[in-house]
């Protein structure tokens, strides 16, 4: 049944290899990943900064229900698939409902941003648990390159991830959100296209592909070098991995019992699955917008699939039944996990905006100094400069200045420049002109380099371990994924106190705290993906994979609510200066330090009970993660 690919090591012994359909798998993620991030970095941008003109309060609570409804959404379509479509439908379906979602957000129309937000959480209900299920099901259950396979498939979520604020971000805030978005659905449609078609053309499409990503992202940083160096490190990766995947690919693709429907399928669940999906996109549209109503029907929905977990473990025998409540604990501790690391696309986000230095290579003002046409940056933000005092709106309005001025033709060459004669007060305040600045939506791509910079090694250390019978069981990696988790909220929190007199933070502040979420994530997440299909039993291993994310949509409710403390904005408006805001993020990041070494204390005391409750000496490939 499983088709199982080995060349011979130094030793003449034959060595198993990943299987060839992995490839077309890690690249059909990566471009879902490319578009779900490129929206994600853009969003709560999108509703403060565009035409929604939202508040930071309103902006954070539809953030956190379309994240927590993207994430509970993969429970139905576990089932669905398990029960009716197979996960191969399952995930194109699910990918054709994300493009549309994509293309809709381009309308700027509060009806179209709330309906593509539908489309978006029901697409993805049915396309993420599936995908992951099938790269499992690529392997034999004895197979001892499971781990190291989603590892692998890990780091092609990570590169889509990192793609993403590169290229929808950067071009989104530079040309316009709508711009941004297009492009998120160019990359579902391409991710789409290559999972369907057959292995030959499959290959073509990645080097295609390939090809017009590298394009845009040497065409859209054209006129900024700090951006195409920070582009470059991914482009390099991107440009491997098509060409691995294009060689591997030659060998065959996904094989065809992969994904397909459990029994025959009908006309019938095809039609009820459309017709129920019709239904549901107005659905979840209105529970985006309606914040409230999302947060009782998920508690509902929790209580009814954890509640059903739990009791079909109670009629379980002993085995199944504490592999499945090591399932359950650690969802709990995920989740608390995810809720404080998805600030990112919220709390952090704006911090990022708003407090953190994004200007690098500026030269200091001498007092005296005339100053001529000099671009106006975040540089600026705070100080007194040509007679007024810049807020974050003004330094919005210039650079929009600026880019219209650099691709409309007929627009004044002047805007979003000034001229002035620095003053003593400007020397004294540490103003600097000149350098290169980094938009703040880029700074998302912070966490998935350094997961692909990470990735490897973290697999060869787990791998080094496990060797001489050393490796930590899976509950001891949630226990350090958490630490480091708050190690890094406390970087964040050392940078909000050590602010400058205007409430600027340093950059290095922030890339160090990413650089510790992101060793702790990478002792979680793909540790935990394999602990699912692993721990979970094969009639329902679908189900409880759409049980894990859906713990998942629990953290991004709690985020929403540990984001609305840092709310600062007005009614429709930014606040107008950093410190405005200063205050609210240093006591929260400190909040989460705590809350986040607690945390991984009380686990690190029950993980060794969770270990003996696994009983790996039974699985079939015994395995510490």
């Amino acid at each position: 049944m499983f088709r199982r690919m080995s060349i011979l090591n130094a030793s003449g012994q034959a060595t198993e290899r990943h299987p060839s359909g992995l490839f077309l798998l890690f690249f059909a993620e990566m471009w879902e990943r490319f578009s779900f991030y490129g929206m994600r970095a853009l969003l709560v941008f999108y509703m403060t900064k565009g035409f929604l003109k939202a508040d930071d309060t309103r902006a954070y609570a539809v953030y956190g229900a379309y994240g927590a409804l993207v994430y509970a959404t993969p429970y139905l379509g576990g089932m669905i698939s398990d029960r009716f479509l197979g996960a191969r439908l399952s995930v194109i379906w699910g990918g054709l409902l994300m493009a549309a979602g994509h293309l809709l957000l381009t309308v700027e129309r509060e009806w179209a941003f709330f309906g593509a937000l539908g489309l978006l959480i029901c697409g993805n209900g049915f396309f993420k648990p599936n995908i992951s299920t099938m790269v499992g099901a690529l392997y034999a259950p004895g197979s001892m390159k499971r781990d190291a396979g989603f590892t692998l498939f890990y780091m092609g979520i990570n590169l889509g991830a990192a793609l993403a604020p590169l290229v929808c971000g950067y071009i989104g805030e530079t040309y316009g959100f709508h711009y941004g978005f297009g492009l998120a659905t160019v990359g579902m449609l391409t991710g789409l296209a290559t999972f369907v078609a057959p292995a030959g053309v499959a290959r073509g499409l990645i080097l295609l592909a390939v090809a017009g990503l590298l394009a845009t992202m040497l065409w859209g940083a054209r006129d900024n070098a700090l951006q195409l160096a920070l582009n470059a490190p991914v482009a390099l990766a991107l440009l491997a991995a098509g060409l691995v995947s294009f060689i591997r690919l030659s060998e065959g693709s996904v094989p065809a019992h992969v994904g397909r429907a459990p029994g025959r399928l009908g006309q019938g669940p095809l039609l009820v699955t459309v017709v129920a999906t019709l239904v549901a996109v107005p659905l979840m549209a209105t529970l985006t917008s309606r914040t409230g109503m999302a947060t009782w029907l998920l508690n509902a929905v929790g209580i009814l699939a954890f509640g059903s977990i739990l009791w079909g473990a109670m009629r379980s025998d002993r085995v199944e039944r504490d592999r499945l409540i090591v399932v359950v604990v650690l969802c709990f501790f995920s989740m608390l996990f995810w809720a404080f690391f998805e600030q990112a696309g919220s709390s952090v986000n704006n911090f990022t905006d708003r407090n953190v230095s994004r200007v690098v290579g500026t030269t200091p003002v001498e007092t005296g100094k005339r100053y001529e046409l000099v671009p106006v940056t975040q540089e600026f933000l705070g100080h007194e400069v040509a007679g007024r005092t810049w807020t974050l709106a003004d330094i919005d309005q210039a650079e929009k200045a600026r880019t219209a001025a650099s691709t409309i033709p007929g627009a004044p060459g002047d805007a979003g420049f000034v001229s002035f004669t620095a003053s003593e007060a400007n020397a004294k305040a540490g103003l600097a002109v000149g350098g290169s600045e980094i938009k703040a939506s880029v700074f998302q791509a912070a966490n998935p380099m350094l997961i692909l910079i990470f990735g490897l090694p973290f697999t060869l250390l787990w791998g080094w371990l496990g060797a001489r019978g050393r490796d930590p069981s899976a509950p001891v990696k949630f226990a350090l994924g958490i630490l480091q988790l708050s190690a890094g909220f406390g970087a964040l929190w050392m940078g909000a106190v050590n602010a400058d007199s205007h409430g600027m933070v340093a950059i290095g502040w922030l890339i160090l705290s990413y650089l510790l979420q992101t060793t702790g994530e990478l002792c979680l997440s793909p540790v935990g993906l394999s602990l699912v299909t692993r721990l979970s039993p094969v009639r329902m291993v679908s189900t409880i994979m759409g049980a894990w994310f859906l713990a998942t949509s629990f953290s991004h409710l709690l985020a929403a609510a540990i984001a609305r403390a840092t709310a600062v904005s007005g009614e429709g408006e930014a606040p107008a200066l950093p410190l405005a805001g200063l205050a609210a993020y240093r006591e929260v990041f400190g909040f989460i330090t705590i809350a986040a070494a607690v945390s991984a204390l009380a686990l690190f005391v029950i993980a060794p009970r969770l270990r003996r409750m696994m009983h790996e000496e039974t699985l079939a490939a015994p395995s510490g993660h």
